[in-house]
Parts: C-alpha cells; sequence; structure tokens
C-alpha cells in the first residue's frame, strides 16, 4: 500500500508517497505561489507526480495544513498564509483529486512522524514542538493525533509567554491579533528579534548562535534569554500534559546547544520534584511534515 503525503508549506509544498513501512518512495517539492487557487493546482500537481514516480494511482492522501479547520464550518481558520483562512480547503482538494483527503496541523503531522519510527519512536505522549520562523505544537498519544473538540490540539504557539518578566509584558504583537504569543517569543525569528532589540543590528538566527559560539556577549545574552523562554514554554505543556518525549523540528532544532541548556531551563519552572523527559531533535528532519502527513491514513 502506497500513500501519499503533502505538507504544505509557507514558501513551498511537497508531496511524497510512502510504501507500508513508511519509508519514502518518491518526494517531490515546487515553491508556494502565494494565491489560494494556484497552491490548490500545485498540489494536485505533486501529487501527480508522487504518484508517477511511485508507479500507482489513486493512493489515499493526507496534508499538513498551518492553523486547522473549523468544525463548524469545515473552512481553514488560524493560518499564517492568511490567504488560506475561511476557504474550504479540504472540499475543494477533494474535488480537484476525486478522492478522500485527510488534513491535520502540520505541527501535529510533525509529531506523528517522530512518534512512528522518528524520535519518539514507542512513546504513548508525544509533544512535538516546531521551532522555525514561527513555532507550533503537536500531540501525539497511542500513536494517534490529538485533535480535540474544537480541532485546535497543540496551537502551542498562540499561547501567551508563561511568567513575563515586567519587561516582557505586554510588549510585542503577533499576526493573529494578540499580545505575547510564543511566536513571538521562542521562534527562530524571535531570536533574531531579540538580538536587534539589544543590538540595532539585523542578524538571522543563525547568526545569533554563530555569534553566541564565538563569545560575543549581546548574542549569548541574546540566546541565553531565549533558551529560558523556551523552557518556560515547555514547563507549561509538561505540567499539563506530562509528555514521555519532547521532540523538536525546524531550523532552531539544528542548534545542539539546545538540548543540554533547555533541560535546566524546563526543571527550574516545572511542578515536580523530578523531571527526566528527554528533549530530542527530530530523526527525520524537513521529511517529517510530509511523512507524518502520510501516516494520516493508517494501513486499515
Amino acid at each position: 500500500m502506497i500513500r501519499i503525503g503533502v505538507d504544505f508549506g509557507g514558501t513551498k509544498i511537497e508531496a511524497a508517497a510512502l510504501d507500508e513501512s513508511g519509508a519514502l518512495v518518491a518526494r517531490t517539492r515546487a515553491p508556494n505561489p502565494g494565491n489560494y487557487e494556484g497552491s490548490l493546482e500545485i498540489v494536485r500537481s505533486l501529487i501527480d507526480d508522487a504518484e508517477r514516480m511511485a508507479a500507482v494511482s489513486g493512493s489515499p492522501v493526507g496534508i499538513g495544513v498551518p492553523g486547522s479547520t473549523s468544525p463548524v464550518t469545515g473552512r481553514m481558520r488560524n493560518a499564517n498564509s492568511v490567504w488560506l483562512n475561511d476557504k474550504p480547503f479540504q472540499q475543494d482538494l477533494e474535488r480537484i483529486l476525486g478522492r478522500p483527503v485527510r488534513l491535520a496541523n502540520d505541527a501535529n503531522c510533525f509529531a506523528l512522524s517522530e512518534a512512528r519510527g522518528g524520535a519518539a519512536d514507542g512513546a504513548e505522549v508525544v509533544f512535538g514542538a516546531i521551532l522555525g520562523t514561527g513555532c507550533g505544537g503537536g500531540v501525539v498519544v497511542g500513536g494517534r493525533t490529538v485533535e480535540g473538540r474544537n480541532h485546535i490540539g497543540g496551537e502551542w504557539g498562540h499561547t501567551p509567554l508563561p511568567w513575563p518578566t515586567r519587561e516582557e509584558f505586554d510588549v510585542l504583537r503577533c499576526w493573529c491579533g494578540r499580545s505575547n504569543c510564543l511566536e513571538t517569543w521562542i521562534s527562530g525569528t524571535a531570536l533574531g528579534s531579540e538580538y536587534r532589540r539589544a543590538t540595532g543590528r539585523r542578524f538571522s538566527a543563525e547568526s545569533v548562535v554563530a555569534a553566541a559560539r564565538e563569545g560575543e556577549s549581546a548574542a549569548a545574552e541574546a540566546f541565553e534569554a531565549w533558551i529560558d523562554r523556551l523552557g518556560r514554554a515547555f514547563a507549561v505543556i509538561c505540567d499539563i500534559l506530562d509528555p514521555d518525549v519532547i521532540v523538536c523540528g525546524g531550523g532552531m532544532s539544528n542548534v545542539t546547544e539546545i538540548y543540554d541548556k533547555v533541560v535546566p531551563a524546563i526543571r527550574r519552572r516545572i511542578f515536580s520534584d523530578v523531571f527526566t523527559t528527554p528533549v530530542v531533535p527530530a530523526r527525520y528532519g524537513d521529511s517529517s511534515g510530509v511523512r507524518g502527513a502520510a501516516w494520516l491514513w493508517p494501513l486499515s
């Protein structure tokens, strides 16, 4: 059985075909055109290409998307690709493809991939954190994504920064219209913004990390502040969910210093006398989103 997964990213759209073992047998991608009708056509074309490479047709399709679908209207909402919002994306895809389609939040797809053969393989409760241009969270319990009654399970990026200091309180506006969302504090973009507030210089997150490694004090301070905020954000997840594993994806997950530094930051805040939860990088890297989307379809 071949399943097709699609990772619907803000800058690129990727489709892949997985075999029964979860191995990638075909993979193709294209730039996201940044508009609704164009994106539908790109998804259709990429699925055709993936099926042709895998020598199959009519395979089940799962798609990881930013945001979620409303359980009331069936339309998209909460997507940072705002032109997706209020569109009947799933229905339009099913019409174009001529088959059922399963949609899930892209962070939930990431967590599902890592729970099935990835860095959290065999764990009962998994929290997946995407730390990139933005930030997001996904929850998997017993090998299944947790969508929730309102389809907002894992919407971590748009919860507020916990235990804010006076300097942090109510100062950053998020694209969603609210203040102090985690996305404005613990994404890769946020690290660059922290450094700019301190120095006036515009550095990417990667450049800030590189400067910190070279001993620049402003960069090191910005990175330590970022780690402390990430620890606070994870501590709340641990207090509520107490996951067996926290898996990190996105560009910042490649920063190896995170994994030693964030554990003490969590331990300082968690409501427990012990913290043994491993915080680990994703096994499948940027393949996890498309892989998890395909896993939305069980084998039986």
